[in-house]
């Protein structure tokens, strides 16, 4: 989410962070993206640059502007979303507030102009034309398949959600004032030009900050103009202001973001819950009752008495193989997108293929969009918690509802005992497996291990 500007507060000078600036020039080499892995699309995304470099140098550090001259790639990125593409979709049923936002930057401050309802094109094209607004467009990648074809594969590629915004502001304007983001963010130029202010200091790798007046954050550090096929990377908590400059044709940008409330003490509190939970087993300690009103009023002798406790689960962390994650994998997978398949269908929701024998090789298919994890027994039947594998995907998750937050998601997925733990980690290790060479105790079991993973298209039979 956009924040406003904080200032500095200490009233120096300091030094800004550089932008990296790369000019690539065309030399009869189409610059195209790669949708062969996860890893070749995010090498493409940031050609010239190496993988390698970028995340040495510029990840959650400073911002990169790359410019192209490359009239290629130009075309490709205005193909991903134009202002024409507004008046189909307001056909689809889109509706202010959750599907599109109209706004404007008047003296500084962030003027909203939405109406009720639903967002009709020749309203939203009048407020574009006679009021001078932009119009952001959410998570186009619920509609245009090439957005949904980028930021899937970069989904697999962070391991984390990836989402994005559309902005299209006319000449002359401003949509929004100085702010800072919360997540990671790639622009990528589509139509027009639009020019970029950054300033420093950031707020570093920002998160939740009380803001201040955005006119105290001083001179911007970076100036410069995106055009079609330019992209620019800068960290979270970067202080940044758009416009489009007079005289020219609108400007639309897309947005693309990640890393929202993916950091270590995200992890951490994530994977406390299962420490405890599998300490607390040998640990007659943990187990016993707090002291009396203790939650009437707490005292410093109950701090010191938790310090020993986190000591001693720091200790138990050291030899822990299996972590127990409480919620961060299972959000990911339950909210992220569905694999590309080039259309709306339901292709990935029935098994394709031969079904699994004992006598069939499998492999393990849309890797990528599965997770192999523990965690307690959400329904035991004796009362007892015991641990349990829990295998979730995303293969049937909904794409019309990618990254609109309060929208009802379902987990897909399957849970088996600790067990059968050495046979999927060998359908998850190897390029193929023949089920009779599947470490379980039965044939039956065997069988009945492959054939729940085919009925979930999670392996087919080669």
């Amino acid at each position: 989410m956009p924040k406003k500007a904080k200032a500095a507060g200490n009233g120096k000078e300091e030094g800004p962070v550089p932008c990296k600036q790369v000019k690539v020039e065309a030399a009869g080499e189409v610059f195209a993206l790669n949708f062969d892995s996860p890893s070749g699309l995010f090498e493409s995304l940031i050609s010239p640059i190496k993988t390698e470099t970028f995340f040495k140098e510029f990840w959650e550090q400073k911002p990169l502007l790359i410019q192209r001259d490359d009239p290629a790639l130009a075309t490709y990125y205005q193909a991903l979303f134009r202002l024409s593409d507004l008046k189909s979709l307001c056909g689809q049923g889109m509706y202010y507030g959750r599907d599109v936002n109209v706004c404007r930057c008047v003296n500084g401050k962030k003027k909203v102009l939405n109406k009720d309802g639903k967002a009709h094109f020749l309203q939203l094209r009048k407020d574009f034309d006679q009021k001078r607004a932009t119009i952001q467009f959410h998570q186009p990648q619920r509609f245009k398949d090439e957005l949904w074809r980028i930021q899937e594969k970069l989904e697999c590629y962070f391991g984390s959600l990836v989402g994005s915004n559309v902005y299209i502001t006319p000449a002359g304007s401003q949509g929004l004032p100085p702010h800072y983001d919360d997540v990671e963010v790639f622009i990528l130029q589509l139509e027009g030009e639009k020019h970029w202010r950054l300033y420093h200091p950031t707020v570093p790798l920002a998160r939740e900050y009380s803001v201040e007046s955005e006119d105290r954050i001083g001179r911007p550090t970076h100036e410069f103009t995106l055009k079609p096929g330019d992209l620019l990377y800068f960290p979270r908590g970067t202080i940044h202001q758009a416009d489009t400059p007079p005289g020219l044709a609108h400007s639309t940008h897309v947005t693309i973001s990640t890393y929202q409330n993916t950091s270590w003490g995200d992890f951490l509190l994530d994977t406390v819950s299962g420490l405890v939970f599998d300490a607390a087993k040998e640990d007659l300690e943990l187990r016993a009752g707090i002291p009396r009103q203790l939650l009437l009023a707490e005292t410093t002798t109950v701090a010191t008495r938790l310090s020993g406790f986190l000591r001693m689960l720091a200790d138990r962390l050291e030899g822990t193989k299996e972590l127990l994650s409480a919620d961060m994998k299972k959000d990911f997978i339950v909210n992220r997108l569905p694999p590309y398949h080039g259309g709306d269908g339901d292709e990935l929701s029935t098994p394709a293929g031969q079904l699994p024998r004992l006598d069939s090789t499998v492999r393990l298919q849309f890797k990528d969009h599965i997770i192999f994890t523990l965690g307690p027994d959400q329904d035991p039947s004796d009362g007892t918690r015991e641990k349990m594998i829990y295998i979730y995907h995303s293969l049937k998750n909904r794409r019309e509802i990618h990254m609109m937050g309060n929208e009802e998601t379902q987990s897909h997925g399957l849970r088996f005992s600790l067990s059968h733990m050495d046979a999927l980690k060998q359908i998850w290790n190897s390029s193929a497996i023949p089920v009779k060479d599947l470490k379980l105790n039965s044939d039956e079991e065997k069988e009945n291990l492959v054939l729940s993973l085919w009925t979930e298209c999670l392996i087919q039979v080669i």
